[in-house]
C-alpha cells in the first residue's frame, strides 16, 4: 500500500515583523557616476536614493505568502524584493536559510536600504537596485499537483524584466527556483543574476565546494588561496602552516570564497552540529543572440535549494 504525497498548500497571510523604517526618498534625482560602488560606477538614475535609517523600531504589518507541502515550508516577502524570507524544513523544525527575525537595513544598497536573510535575487547588477522595493506576484496551480508563486519586477533603470518562480511538488523535500529575464528594449542589454542565500554558521559549519575545486578568490580577485586548505595569505591572515579554510571556526575575519572553476553542478554548506545543510545547483545561462531585441527571454535552469 502506498501513502499519496500530500498536497502542496499556498496561501497570503499578514505577518508583524519589529523593524527600523527608512526615511523618505530624496525628492532630487541622484547623478552618482562617479561614485564607486562594487567596481561599478553607482550609476543610480532614476532610481529614488534613501539615505536614512530610523533608531527605533516598531512593529509593523508585512504580507508573506506561504508555500507548503509535507517537507518544508518556504515565505515569501514581495513587500521587500520578492525575497524568501523564511526556509523550513518541517521535520525537525530547521531554519535552512538565516531567519532574520528584525527588519533593520543597512545603506549598503545601491538605491539605499538592504537587509540580510533569508535569500536575496540580485539582477541586473550587484544587489539588486530594487531589493528593498516591492514587486508584483501570482500564484501558479499546475497539472502535476506542485504549486508556483512567481514575482516579478520591470528594472526602472534599463528597462528589462524579471520574473522569479518557486515551485514545491508533492512529496519532494526541495524549493526550484526557475527564472526568466526579458529584454524589453530596442537594444542588447547586459545583466547579473543570481541567488545569494544567507545561513546562520557556527563552529560546526563548513563550506561544501565540489572536489575540483582547488582555488578560491575574493571579490575582483583582490586575493587569491589554495582550497580547501590554505597554505599562504588571505585576507591579510597567515595560513602557512596548512589550514583548512572550508571550516568556519579555522576563519578569525569573515571571509568571501569565489571558486575559480568547477565542472560539476552544486555548492553548499553543512551544519556539523545539526547534520544539516543546503545545496545550490548553478545558474546555467543562455544568452540571447547579440542583436535579439524587444522581447528575447533568457532563461536560467532550475537553480534549486536542497535540503
Amino acid at each position: 500500500m502506498t501513502t499519496k504525497p500530500a498536497q502542496v498548500s499556498v496561501w497570503e497571510k499578514t505577518v508583524e515583523i519589529p523593524t527600523y523604517e527608512v526615511g523618505e526618498p530624496d525628492r532630487n534625482p541622484m547623478f552618482l557616476e562617479k561614485r564607486v560602488y562594487q567596481g561599478s560606477s553607482g550609476r543610480v538614475y532614476p532610481l529614488p536614493v534613501i539615505d536614512k535609517i530610523h533608531d527605533e523600531k516598531v512593529l509593523k504589518p508585512y504580507q508573506i505568502i506561504f508555500l507548503e507541502n509535507e517537507y518544508v515550508q518556504i515565505q515569501i516577502m514581495p513587500q521587500i524584493g520578492g525575497r524568501i524570507y523564511r526556509a523550513i524544513d518541517k521535520t525537525n523544525n530547521y531554519d535552512f536559510v538565516y531567519h532574520n527575525q528584525v527588519i533593520k537595513p543597512a545603506l549598503v544598497g545601491l538605491a539605499g536600504p538592504w537587509i540580510s536573510g533569508g535569500i536575496e535575487f540580485n539582477w541586473p547588477q550587484h544587489h539588486r537596485p530594487n531589493t528593498y522595493g516591492e514587486v508584483d506576484w501570482r500564484i501558479e496551480e499546475n497539472p502535476d499537483g506542485s504549486k508556483t508563486v512567481w514575482v516579478g519586477e520591470i528594472d526602472r533603470m534599463y528597462g528589462t524584466k524579471v520574473s522569479t518562480g518557486f515551485t514545491l511538488y508533492p512529496g519532494k523535500a526541495y524549493l526550484e527556483i526557475h527564472a526568466q529575464m526579458y529584454n524589453r528594449t530596442s537594444e542588447p542589454q547586459t545583466f547579473l543574476w543570481w541567488a545569494n542565500p544567507a545561513v546562520a554558521v557556527n563552529d560546526h559549519t563548513q563550506s561544501v565546494f565540489p572536489p575540483d575545486v582547488h582555488a578560491v578568490f575574493d571579490h575582483g580577485k583582490r586575493d587569491v588561496s589554495k582550497f580547501p586548505i590554505a597554505t599562504g595569505t588571505y585576507y591579510k591572515q597567515d595560513y602557512s602552516a596548512g589550514v583548512d579554510i572550508s571550516k568556519y571556526r579555522n576563519i578569525p575575519v569573515p571571509t568571501s570564497y569565489m571558486a575559480y572553476h568547477s565542472d560539476y553542478d552544486f555548492v553548499g554548506g553543512y551544519d556539523h552540529a545539526w547534520t544539516q545543510g543546503f545545496c545550490m545547483s548553478p545558474i546555467n545561462i543562455f544568452p540571447p543572440a547579440k542583436n535579439s531585441g524587444r522581447g528575447v527571454t533568457v532563461n536560467l535552469v532550475k537553480p534549486g535549494i536542497v535540503i
